[in-house]
């Protein structure tokens, strides 16, 4: 399957993918961790994401759009794969559009976890904790998805890192620009027949389960 999976900043995206990825054997791009270990590393794109991220602004798409084409248009490019965290624009949205039609690679659904603001503040302020090893990308917070061992890693055993746009003044910053740039990006692939709506609060095996369901149709034959 090649699916895009779209909510707020804290909606639960990074956990759910990792999930569907795994069960329906996908790739799982994640270009929140993509971006992250360009800004770790200092690269040429890192150092100009850099700012835009610790400040809860978004990334300029020229920048991201020219790392998700590079990955599409290489010789090991996925066919079967899961978009987390891009497109966040409606202009990152079309661009993708043009490069998956010059591959030959359409989508089957569009997922959108839906969660409420006051829900996302209380999850991300109450401690959401990342793993910093590329390969993993595991998060945690300190509400429903606590680590077994506190600050390490259920998965690979890294120390976890508190992300500095985790602060609160930050996270409402990031949702306010989420929501001025969202309803079009919805609009887009609702009129393309692709997107379908799951709420994104209860348990996170509830809510794969619910994303599942609904994927179910559009699973190729």
């Amino acid at each position: 399957m090649r699916i895009i999976l779209l909510g707020p900043p804290g909606s639960g995206k990074g956990t759910q993918a990792k999930l569907l990825s795994h069960n329906l054997g996908m790739v799982h791009i994640s270009t929140g961790a993509i971006l992250r270990q360009a800004i770790r590393q200092q690269t040429p794109e890192g150092k100009l994401a850099e700012p835009y991220v610790t400040q809860g602004r978004l990334v300029p798409d020229d920048v991201v759009n020219q790392m998700v084409a590079a990955l599409f248009r290489s010789t090991d490019r996925p066919t079967d794969f899961l978009l987390d965290g891009y497109p966040r624009t409606i202009d990152q949205a079309r661009t993708l559009d043009g490069v998956l039609r010059e591959q030959g690679l359409p989508l089957d659904a569009v997922l959108f976890l839906d969660v409420d603001d006051e829900e996302i503040l209380k999850r991300l302020s109450a401690g959401r904790w990342d793993c910093p090893n590329p390969a993993c990308g595991a998060t945690y917070n300190t509400i429903n998805k606590q680590p077994r061992v506190p600050g390490v890693c259920d998965e690979c055993g890294s120390a976890l890192l508190q992300r500095d746009d985790d602060r609160e003044s930050t996270v409402r910053q990031r949702l306010k620009i989420f929501h001025q740039v969202n309803g079009a990006l919805l609009d887009h692939y609702q009129h393309q027949g692709l997107l379908l709506r799951v709420r994104g609060q209860g348990k996170i095996e509830d809510i794969y389960d619910n994303l599942a369901r609904q994927l179910k149709p559009k699973q190729r034959k």
